[in-house]
């Protein structure tokens, strides 16, 4: 098997969760039927959430369970604006547009969503800009919620970026934009199972999660959704849960649960980080060119992420190197693969279009060995020599 170091596309499936998931796929019922076989899959579909909710310091009854991460975001970006424009917009100064605040460096989820506002709906986006490390400028994001916040819909942005692993000033994010009575999502994919995620200490009013990365199935997710906030729907039908209409998936539910309590009774993750430190040393120096991206103080990074870019380098051509030396890693962000495109991230944070193109991400996780990074620190010099040269 590959050495597998790209876990921020997507983390192993643990026995325990396997099993659990299997079983639950075993009980027949509808979680909505009223008779016995229903309100057994009920039973299970509410153990599931009451699992999620506690690992992310939420209530049940604010968990709206998805189907994966991107749903949630768009119910979160969508819901909340579609939400408070239409009770705002009457206040609205004439011809004004509502707006929403969202950082240059976000998941494509949340970027294209907010994109199809602006096409489809007016919607005026405010950019907020990164500093060198991706971390989100708070002046600049002070300065955009102090233009008409009444006329802001809503802020949205990462708890740590997905890319160059950067923990994100959530708690003042919020605080700022609560200040002037603006909602806020959080996008706390990436962060979810490698950094505590506590909802109710952080105050944000939604909040993202996926199962398929703390080793849950594809295509769960959730969206915590604040008691005080109000969503519009994205999908209309039987109303089963608040915001959200459709089939609740119990086996899924049940997965995702087990998977949230291991991910949360796994932190800290000091062995990770410790395993990842050592990578990013050995990478530094072995490598001439090597540039650590993100945060370069572990503490404001994800425990295990660590990003680089390789000067001469094309990452794409790097990446096959290392697969074929049977090292799993990735370029960036696993929704954009096979589109060969600089990462926007690393262009917010200032870098070069030409350096950037040169970007791989290596990403650890709870089953990364001592031997798994000796593999990929063995393979890696001669993969960016053999690039190197086929760039010319």
């Amino acid at each position: 098997m590959a050495v597998y170091l790209d876990h921020a596309a997507t983390s192993p499936m643990p026995p325990e969760v396997l099993a659990a998931y299997v079983e639950a796929l075993g009980v027949v019922g509808n979680p909505s039927s009223i008779h016995g076989a229903g309100q057994t899959a009920r039973e299970l579909l509410e153990s599931g959430r009451e699992a999620v909710a506690r690992s992310l310091g939420a209530d049940p009854v604010e968990v709206v369970l998805t189907g994966g991460g991107t749903e949630s975001v768009n119910l979160a970006v969508k819901g909340l604006f579609w939400a408070r424009a239409g009770r705002a917009g009457a206040g609205r100064a004439s011809g004004s547009r509502a707006r929403v605040i969202a950082p240059r460096g976000e998941h494509h989820a949340t970027l294209d969503a907010v994109e199809w506002l602006e096409r489809h709906e007016g919607t005026r986006i405010d950019w907020i800009d990164l500093d060198a490390h991706g971390r989100i400028r708070l002046d600049t994001l002070a300065a955009a919620l102090d233009d008409e916040p009444d006329d802001i819909a809503l802020v949205t942005a990462l708890w740590a970026n997905n890319e160059v692993g950067t923990v994100q000033p959530v708690d003042e994010i919020v605080r700022l934009a609560h200040a002037r009575g603006v909602p806020v999502h959080l996008d706390a994919i990436a962060a979810y199972g490698q950094v505590p995620v506590d909802v109710h200490a952080v105050g944000a009013d939604a909040v993202s999660v996926s199962a398929h990365k703390v080793g849950g199935p594809v295509g769960v997710g959730a969206l915590v959704l604040a008691r005080t906030a109000t969503v519009e729907p994205l999908l209309h039908g039987g109303d089963q849960q608040r915001g959200r209409s459709g089939t609740q998936d119990a086996a899924g539910a049940v997965a995702f649960g087990v998977a949230a309590a291991l991910a949360v009774a796994q932190q800290p993750l000091d062995a990770v980080a410790a395993r990842r430190d050592r990578l990013v040393a050995g990478v530094l120096s072995e490598i001439d060119g090597a540039r650590l991206r993100g945060d370069p103080d572990a503490a404001g990074r994800l425990p295990g992420n660590a990003h680089f870019t390789f000067d001469g380098v094309d990452g794409d051509a790097l990446l096959y190197l290392l697969d074929a030396s049977g090292i799993a890693v990735s370029t960036g962000s696993a929704c954009q693969a096979g589109i060969p495109e600089v990462s926007h991230v690393l262009l917010a944070m200032g870098v070069p279009e030409q350096v950037a193109r040169g970007a791989l991400r290596v990403t650890l996780g709870h089953e990364t060995t001592d031997a798994d990074v000796d593999a990929f620190l063995a393979a890696l010099p001669d993969a960016v020599e053999r690039a190197r040269a086929a760039a010319g």
